[in-house]
């Protein structure tokens, strides 16, 4: 009886001894599955706290006649309004005029940019340059192209010294030269974000593709445009998308630049849901301005890329 209760004293160790480890095994490849969620986790749930947040509670504000005092239902009467308001379609439309031309410039500007600083040993050398804009905040540099434009009129004065035009320029009276401050500004300070994005789209492209294209002749302007430009499309595309995204929020440059004038000629659809929340006080109205906009974007973003890649796999 002694000899045997020992004997399996010692079995019921090493039993529970091998399970321990299988345990341990099983605890530590949950831990690995889940660990970078948890890592995350904190970061995610502050952005659907910033974010999420915000856009039901406008959506259900737009429902609404917020005003001072207590949320009165309306139903669908702010969009209606919104259909028929002349100012929120004309912010539409300088948006749109503005967002196009500045997008189509910066695009232009950071392919060529990336172009020569890819292939170029001395510009990549001074590659970091070229960021030097994007490290301004927004508002400093609406201030810095007010003071060229409008206050200081620096840039009418070097134009007369330079005996190109004889008086200063009526900025602030021109809708077009309005919005070509606003386009300028943006164009120079938003170019090297998609410059970034298209030098690491070159140089993450298979280098043997365009080293056998060279030996066959080719320059290296084909081998950009035959060869690596068709292959960056759909990067084009996700990096234009963000930029428009961006842009229809345009609104620091408008706010300390032009306000908006000459009568309303540079107001965008964002400095327009400012003014109709925080100076008219109607926040319903605003709400459905900012829940339209936000569906148009996601729907003009959705189709781009979508496109972009089907285009690309063909």
């Amino acid at each position: 009886m002694s000899d045997t209760t020992p004997s399996r004293a010692g079995a019921a160790s090493v039993a529970s001894a091998r399970v321990r480890p299988v345990r341990l095994r099983r605890r530590s490849r949950r831990l690995k599955v889940w660990f970078p969620y948890l890592l995350v986790a904190p970061a995610v749930i502050y952005l659907l706290l910033i974010t999420l947040y915000p856009g039901i509670y406008a959506i259900i504000q737009s429902f609404y006649a917020v005003k001072f005092g207590p949320w009165r239902p309306v139903g669908f009467d702010n969009y209606i309004q919104l259909w028929g308001d002349y100012q929120f379609w004309a912010a539409m439309r300088n948006t749109l005029i503005i967002g196009s031309i500045s997008l189509i410039l910066q695009c232009f500007f950071a392919l060529l940019l990336a172009f020569y600083a890819y292939r170029d040993p001395w510009v990549q050398g001074w590659r970091i340059i070229f960021l030097v804009p994007m490290l301004f905040m927004p508002s400093a540099v609406a201030f810095i192209y007010k003071l060229a434009f409008l206050d200081g009129r620096v840039f009418s004065d070097i134009l007369i010294r330079l005996g190109l035009i004889d008086y200063n320029l009526a900025i602030q009276s021109s809708t077009w030269m309005s919005r070509m401050v606003l386009i300028i500004a943006d164009v120079w300070q938003w170019t090297p974000f998609l410059f970034i994005i298209f030098v690491a789209a070159l140089q993450g492209q298979d280098e043997e593709v365009e080293e056998a294209a060279r030996l066959d002749g080719a320059s290296w302007w084909s081998i950009f445009w035959n060869i690596s430009l068709p292959l960056m499309k759909p990067v084009i595309a996700v990096a234009l998308i963000l930029r428009a995204i961006d842009i229809t929020t345009m609104f620091a440059n408008v706010f300390i630049i032009t306000k908006g004038g000459p009568a309303f000629g540079t107001e965008t659809i964002s400095y327009f849901i400012y003014r109709t929340g925080f100076k008219s006080f109607n926040f319903g109205y605003a709400s459905a301005a900012s829940v339209i906009m936000l569906i148009l974007t996601i729907i003009i973003a959705q189709v781009v890329v979508k496109r972009a890649f089907v285009s690309s796999r063909s």
